[in-house]
């Protein structure tokens, strides 16, 4: 065979192989292609149905008054979760810069490895304190915990009951447990008792609910559902991200506002919030059930810990609500001005007595519209629409902290007026 045959021969097959790849990454184009187009289309019609969701970019630090870019001056920030206003809280600041001189920045490791250090111990023990339980565990965010406790607690053979409108997280968790799923009417005892009696049959029974309902601030009732629970041999769960800090005589929740303490025997709440409002989650409860989430939660067992600044920050706001309970008893007099003035005004607020003031529009073109033009009067608040509301249920979601003055919340309600005013919300 002449040399030039032998390579052609050698040639044929490279070429063939060289075909079969260049038709498999067109086909890898196509379908890059066609994901990009159906993601196209759902992101139009988002835009259509006037519901996207824009990212302000705030240029400050977390506070009552922020800087926002774009616009000029002071904002008035009125849609944190910083009820308290802890998140800058110099004594918070400081402790968590102290935490990351002496521990570092973070773990590099999950808890059970190399993951765990004296100050998460620490942190665990105060929130254990403070909400008057055995026991404590961390997490990367609520979510997580809610994530990791459904899964642990529950089997095949115990049954979970659901208030139908409790957050994402405890759906999203509650569908991990392989128990009898039961969703009840939201706040309805009468339908909570028709589930109760269905399951009967179950093993454990668990009645699960937010403290506080984040959309429209209501406040579960919790003293009927402890009442149904104990009738119908239930334990009870209560989510308190929305509570935890500011709400009951002495901050310490839902429960301790209704009297039900020695009644709800899980809690879930967050550290993102009212609580320094950096990160992370915890579950509190009896110990043998912590022990087990430990060994058996996965958020937990394959999440990196918390960072060592972030527990520090943590640390210093729980230890200033075990201190003094004079933060908390300040929210009540300044939620009520707001929501006092803004429905002398003709809003409806939803909710009651809760910092949480859901300001009702209906429309989320004219949520998200109201919402922009406040900006320009030097007032931060965001619109609310599907699907993290119900259609038909768009509104301004206003949230007072702690640190807002009276004239501050004044100028916020003015603010609103003259935007309602020129929208036809109000007269």
């Amino acid at each position: 065979m002449s040399l030039g045959k032998a390579a052609r021969s050698l040639l044929t097959p490279a070429r063939g192989v060289l075909r079969s790849s260049a038709a498999a990454l067109n086909r890898s184009y196509a379908a890059v292609a066609e994901a990009r187009a159906v993601l196209e289309t759902e992101l139009d019609s988002i835009r259509a149905a006037g519901t996207w969701k824009a990212e302000r970019i705030i240029t400050s630090k977390q506070g009552p008054q922020i800087s926002v870019d774009g616009s000029h001056g002071s904002i008035l920030n009125f849609c944190a979760n910083n009820y308290l206003g802890l998140s800058s809280h110099p004594e918070v600041v400081q402790a968590g810069i102290d935490a990351l001189k002496l521990y570092g920045a973070g773990l590099s490791s999950v808890r059970f490895i190399c993951g765990t250090q004296d100050l998460h111990k620490n942190l665990e023990q105060k929130l254990a304190e403070f909400h008057e339980r055995e026991d404590c565990i961390l997490y990367a965010s609520c979510f997580d915990a809610n994530a990791g406790l459904f899964e642990v607690l529950l089997g095949p053979e115990d049954a979970v009951l659901s208030d139908e409108l409790n957050h994402a997280s405890i759906i999203d968790g509650i569908r991990l447990c392989k128990a009898k799923r039961m969703r009840y009417k939201h706040m309805d005892l009468s339908d909570l008792e028709k589930q109760l009696k269905e399951a009967q049959s179950s093993r454990m029974r668990l009645v699960v609910t937010d403290g506080v309902f984040s959309m429209d601030g209501d406040v579960a009732p919790l003293q009927g559902i402890c009442d149904l629970a104990e009738q119908y041999g239930a334990m009870v769960f209560i989510d308190e991200c929305h509570a935890t800090g500011f709400l009951g005589p002495r901050g310490r929740g839902t429960d301790e506002l209704l009297g039900v303490m020695n009644r709800v025997q899980i809690v879930n709440s967050t550290l993102g919030k009212a609580l320094g409002g950096a990160a992370g989650g915890y579950t509190v409860g009896p110990k043998p059930l912590i022990d087990l989430l430990r060994q058996r939660s996965r958020p937990y067992l394959f999440s990196n810990s918390l960072p060592p600044p972030v527990v520090g920050c943590a640390t210093r706001a729980v230890e200033l609500l075990l201190a003094s309970n004079e933060i908390a008893q300040s929210m009540t007099n300044k939620t009520m001005r707001f929501r006092n003035k803004m429905t002398q005004a003709g809003f409806t607020i939803s909710g009651s007595a809760h910092p949480i003031c859901p300001v009702m529009l209906g429309d989320a073109r004219l949520a998200s519209l109201m919402a922009d033009e406040m900006l320009k009067l030097g007032i931060y608040v965001i619109g609310f629409s599907y699907p993290v509301v119900p259609k038909g249920k768009a509104r301004i979601r206003v949230q007072i902290s702690a640190a807002h003055t009276d004239e501050d919340i004044d100028r916020c309600v003015d603010a609103f007026i003259q935007t309602g005013r020129k929208h036809g919300v109000v007269s």
